[in-house]
């Protein structure tokens, strides 16, 4: 295989695609299979080639690094293939072909600088790791040769893909693109580097539409299919990971369509790749963003590179091909056939390179060939420690190890410590995979004078503990759609009041925006789920803020509250002056036949009957909590046990009657006085121990309405309201049936048959309330409550004392004892 070759003391081998396909040939087993052919000469990696062989020559004249011992090399072609990169693995680390049988035997390889592809690194690190070889490469980025337990003796100078995809991720995540398509290379490097990037933007909430898969020997149907799938899709940003060789089939046929309008995210492979940085390319590809190594520029490189020169070294390889690209002709060396045939013209051997102003000898942009100079640096530092035992840069007594015994496990043990500060002020050292710190520059790509230029405009450096920092000057970047950042998003950010709802079958970023649900809010947009309200609040209209819910209570100011507050104020009122005028009229004979003490008793139970729903209405406290059901027990039952007296009265009335009947002297008015006080006693004493062991207390009423919180009364215990409603019904039940038996007694003015209806209508009105105060709502309730209250005492007041009164003050005739004490005789008869 031909190669670049000098000897040295100790050797240091390179494999490099200078040339970037391999042209396959079919052996047919008759004869020798023909040499490797090759096509596609690469500038760039002929430079990675010169650039190692300079750093040689660099460290052999360094006197402080491996003084008095000379390295040399053998630099091989791979062909950008991983078949041919074996082949020359295997090459590189026998004996070499460029020596004769006869001569002494040199000595093999100490280390391996190689290779630029992933897949050809894996093939050299899979074949020469069980040798224990260590091989260091420039530019393999996969984060599968991080896999110590496979690839042991594995070293890298540029960072790994792991680091590009953390740094990938955090770039799409910066300019909030969530939706992007991607391109792998059909290739190690590719299909890694791309599963590596889908961890990172998972963990971020980005969404991958879809993986494109080329390579450079892909037919033109396969290209179309990932054309086809580029413009089918709704992306507009597209990540990029592919090595330069595969990805320019597919941009040419894109050029080709003019699909423009898509932000291009570069993987370091291609993003400062001279075969795609062409102005031809730029329509489609301008404004790409990407990662590259730390640029550097080399001291005296430039001088080195314009002086290479087949005629300096006829029989070195691939100079005689970069001459012919540089000069334009073909050199005329001794000893060599003229084709006449070939379309360059043969050199006059006068011309020159150094004056030439070919992007090759701008060194001052040198991120690739940096790589290969540190890596032949940190093997001829880990060659000097194991040679002198110490350090480079302090003072050798002489070496500690003789050359011939240098072993390949051992220069890997001491790859793996080396740890220096080189002239550039660069650590360079590896951790426990052999890779080295990342850091990277942010390049965008921009049209200047005509040449696309690449454009630093940040960084991205990473961190021990995982961080990493970010740095981009926005402003200054060129964008393929405008000056304006491109958007992508499979979906639009929800607005706030609404959420997002996952679209069955499409990846997370291709959502629904839903209206949030009542009583629940998104105060942010591109809220995941709404969040509810708190129970004193309600979501408003746009749904985005929570707002407190309307209190409802029965007030003074609202229609329904002046109404009952009227009709309890004159219920009062008509009591009292009917007390008054029985206070009055108490000598008249229907006053007297009425029993004026239990009557005037009555009215102002009933008066204070007709206030009490006052403590009803308005907002309730604790104190009106309690006040309200105890007055209205109390009441009640002084007004009926009042009614019950009378009853009483009027049957022991009519009982004394007869002859010889002692009732009417047993139910005096101090019996009447006992049967009043003691039946209000007991409701009492109901009362007491209800506001003793559970009192009634203002409650926030949630269940009637969404939008309003009703305060209510709650009774604390419902037995014990029950029990008081319940006791006031005995009382009237039993009045009613007292009244009931009397009701056919023969006085003209019968006071049993007005109590047996006034009994009727407050039975009625407090049997049909229950019902009605369990189904109403909210501030109903109570309304409920006052009329049943304002019902029953009004209907005692107008049945019992309305004919008293109309006799009074309508019929003073009839106030008369005679009419009073008359009986019905026809009635009799």
């Amino acid at each position: 295989m031909p190669s670049l070759f000098k000897q040295g003391d100790i050797m240091i081998g390179g494999i490099f695609p200078v040339f970037n396909k391999d042209i396959s040939s079919t052996s047919t087993f008759e004869r020798h299979p023909p040499g490797v052919k090759c096509a596609g000469f690469d500038l760039r990696a002929f430079r990675w080639t010169q650039v190692m062989i300079f750093t040689i020559e660099e460290i052999n004249k360094d006197p402080t690094l491996l003084p008095n011992i000379s390295l040399g090399y053998r630099i091989l072609n791979s062909c950008s293939s991983p078949t041919n990169t074996l082949r020359a693995a295997l090459s590189v680390a026998s004996r070499p072909e460029e020596i004769e049988s006869t001569s002494t035997c040199p000595p093999v390889i100490s280390a391996l600088i190689a290779e630029a592809g992933s897949s050809q690194s894996l093939a050299v690190a899979g074949i020469l790791g069980p040798f224990q070889m260590p091989v260091v490469s420039y530019f393999s980025t996969c984060a599968c040769l991080s896999n110590r337990a496979k690839y042991p003796t594995f070293f890298r100078t540029i960072p790994s893909d792991y680091f590009q995809a953390k740094a990938l991720a955090a770039l799409v995540k910066h300019f909030g693109w969530e939706w992007i398509g991607a391109i792998q290379s059909d290739s190690d490097y590719g299909r890694n580097g791309i599963l590596a990037f889908t961890e990172e933007v998972k963990k971020l909430g980005i969404c991958i539409a879809f993986v494109g898969t080329i390579g450079r020997t892909y037919t033109m149907d396969k290209i179309q299919n990932v054309v086809e799938m580029i413009k089918k899709s709704t992306v507009k940003v597209i990540l990029a990971f592919v090595a330069k060789t595969d990805f320019y089939p597919l941009m040419k046929e894109i050029v080709k369509q003019n699909i423009t309008g898509i932000q291009w995210i570069a993987s370091e492979a291609w993003i400062t790749a001279p075969l795609l940085s062409t102005p031809e390319m730029y329509q489609a590809l301008g404004g790409a963003l990407g990662f590259v190594v730390r640029k550097m520029a080399i001291p005296n490189l430039k001088p080195f590179l314009t002086g290479i020169s087949p005629y300096t070294d006829p029989a070195a390889a691939f100079v005689r091909d970069f001459w012919e690209i540089m000069v334009g002709c073909r050199p005329a060396l001794p000893g060599q056939h003229t084709d006449t045939e070939a379309t360059n013209a043969t050199c006059t051997g006068n011309e020159t390179l150094t004056n030439s102003k070919d992007v090759f000898f701008n060194v001052t942009q040198l991120r690739v060939c940096y790589n290969v100079y540190k890596a032949a640096y940190a093997i001829a530092h880990a060659l000097h420690q194991l040679v002198f035992c110490q350090p480079a840069g302090k003072k050798t007594v002489g070496p500690c190890l003789n050359i011939s015994e240098i072993h390949p496990k051992e220069v890997t043990d001491q790859i793996q410590k080396v740890n220096f500060r080189n002239q550039f002020g660069d650590n360079v050292f590896f951790d426990e995979n052999g890779d080295p710190p990342a850091s990277y520059e942010i390049i965008n790509w921009q049209l200047k004078d005509g040449q696309v230029q690449h454009v630093a405009l940040g960084h991205f450096e990473s961190a021990a503990n995982g961080d990493y920092e970010l740095s981009i000057q926005e402003e200054e970047i060129v964008w393929q759609t405008g000056k304006m950042v491109p958007k992508s998003v499979c979906s639009n950010v929800c607005p706030i009041g609404t959420r997002k709802a996952q679209i069955k079958g499409k990846p997370t970023c291709c959502f629904d925006c839903i209206p949030c649900a009542d009583g629940t809010i998104a105060n942010s947009t591109g809220a995941a789920d709404c969040i509810p309200c708190p129970q004193e609040y309600w979501s408003n209209d746009r749904k985005d803020e929570c707002i407190p819910k309307t209190i409802e209570f029965l007030t003074y100011s609202e229609p329904m509250g002046i109404a009952l507050t009227v009709v309890s104020l004159l219920g009062a009122t008509l009591s009292l002056a009917t007390m008054t005028i029985f206070i009055r009229c108490r000598d008249t004979p229907v006053i007297k036949a009425s029993n004026a003490e239990l009557s005037c008793f009555l009215l102002f139970s009933l008066s204070l009957c007709f206030l009490c729903p006052l403590t009803f209405i308005g907002r309730p406290t604790v104190w009106t909590c309690m006040l309200r059901h105890t007055a209205f027990g109390v009441t009640f039952a002084l007004c009926i046990s009042c009614v019950l007296g009378k009853t009483i009265v009027v049957v022991t009335a009519f009982k004394a009657s007869f002859p010889g009947s002692k009732v009417a002297g047993k139910f005096g008015p101090a019996q009447q006085r006992i049967i009043v006080c003691s039946c209000t006693l007991i409701q009492i004493l109901i009362c007491v121990l209800w506001l003793k062991l559970n009192s009634p207390f203002p409650d926030m009423v949630f269940k009637y309405s969404n939008k309003k919180i009703v305060l209510e009364c709650n009774t604390g215990s419902e037995a014990a309201f029950y029990a008081v409603l319940g006791y006031i019904g005995i009382l009237a039940i039993i009045c009613l049936v007292l009244a009931f038996l009397a009701r056919k007694l023969p006085d003209n003015f019968n006071e049993a048959k007005f109590i047996t209806f006034s009994m009727l209508i407050f039975c009625a009105v407090w049997i049909t309330f229950i019902p009605a105060y369990v189904s109403s709502p909210g501030k109903f309730t109570v309304a409920v409550e006052i009329f049943a209250i304002l019902s029953s005492a009004c209907g005692l007041l107008i049945c019992i004392f309305a004919p008293k009164c109309y006799i009074i003050l309508i019929k003073p005739e009839k106030n008369t004892k005679k009419h009073v004490m008359g009986k019905n005789l026809n009635k009799g008869l």
